[in-house]
């Protein structure tokens, strides 16, 4: 009897939001990897090339079977803006134009702002929740469009773990990240019936670009890692695992469900520090 390949992602084609740098980019390789052809998306174009090269190194070097030999394309890159409408739809044309279809939505594209809250501004708010929730909802319509007419296809958004705990000082962040939770859900309700699911990935505490300031050799830093009970904090190729499983037919029937990756941060409640550094009782 023939094994299912339940990971097996070939014939998909992906677009990844926010996939030049950091957990976008990260899902971005682990979904060619595993047999995706992939357009990265990004506002910086530089980015988007450098990214695009990085992962077709890592991919020749990890002898990714669909590549060997194929002369198809299997990672392009793209211009994309998620808070301009304009540049969301040239960018699912573009895909379209590339790869000839589009199957997995990767909603990554992300800023952060620490500031107090008394501090924070009605615009400051608006940018992030703009990038973050209505960008999401902006790139889904477009390519849920597309999905709609094949009768198939998937959408991750990225949440967060302040979808779920309070992180002092970043209340525009956590209110988007709540809110993509909300919009997680209402889409899978709604659109499962045009064969479309909907799933979101809440990461834990990830260095990348837009928190390594805040976290890496910080209180703040030291504080999570006390209460996370593996001890450390956890890489974007880790995340880039859930992708592949949302996007892959061993999820084919997970709707509407966010995938906590967090080291186990979210069960450690009251105990026993778990930082390397601490001194058992």
């Amino acid at each position: 009897m023939a094994r299912t390949p339940w990971f097996d992602l070939s014939g998909k084609v992906a677009l990844v939001t926010g996939g030049a740098s950091g957990i976008g980019m990260a899902i971005a390789v682990g979904l060619v990897d595993h047999g995706a052809r992939v357009m990265v998306g990004s506002r910086n174009r530089e980015k988007v090339e450098q990214a695009v090269k990085e992962i077709q190194r890592t991919a020749e070097a990890n002898d990714a079977d669909h590549i060997a030999d194929d002369a198809e394309p299997y990672v392009a890159g793209v211009s994309l803006d998620v808070t301009n409408n304009k540049s969301v739809e040239k960018a699912i044309a573009e895909v379209v134009d590339e790869f000839g279809r589009l199957d997995i939505l990767v909603n990554s594209a992300g800023v952060m702002l620490r500031k107090p809250t008394f501090e924070l501004t009605p615009e400051q708010f608006n940018e992030i929740y703009n990038t973050h929730v209505t960008g999401s909802l902006r790139c889904a319509q477009a390519a849920g469009v597309l999905m709609r007419e094949q009768h198939s296809g998937c959408i991750i958004n990225l949440a967060s773990i302040s979808s779920f705990v309070d992180l002092v000082e970043v209340a525009a962040y956590a209110a988007a990240k709540n809110a993509i939770m909300g919009l997680t859900r209402s889409l899978a309700n709604e659109w499962a019936k045009y064969g479309i699911r909907t799933n979101s990935i809440a990461p834990g505490f990830i260095p990348t670009d837009i928190n390594r300031k805040m976290i890496e050799n910080t209180d703040r830093g030291r504080r999570i890692l006390e209460h996370t009970p593996m001890g450390r904090f956890g890489e974007a190729s880790e995340i880039a695992g859930a992708a592949i499983y949302l996007a892959s037919p061993a999820a084919g029937f997970v709707n509407g469900h966010c995938l906590v990756v967090d080291g186990g941060y979210l069960a450690s409640g009251i105990g026993d520090s778990f930082a390397p550094w601490a001194t058992p009782e």
